[in-house]
């Protein structure tokens, strides 16, 4: 089942990012304030 996640810009002048790394597997149980990702940003 696909989950929609919103990222927060990180900067005033951040633009986009780009998933550098998932860190959570399909199945994992996460909560809120939980690590996902990394993220790079331009």
């Amino acid at each position: 089942m696909a989950t929609n996640i919103l990222m927060p810009a990180l900067s005033p002048t951040m633009e986009e990012g780009k998933l550098a790394r998932w860190l959570v597997k399909e199945g994992d149980t996460v909560k809120s304030g939980d690590i996902l990702a990394e993220i790079e940003t331009d």
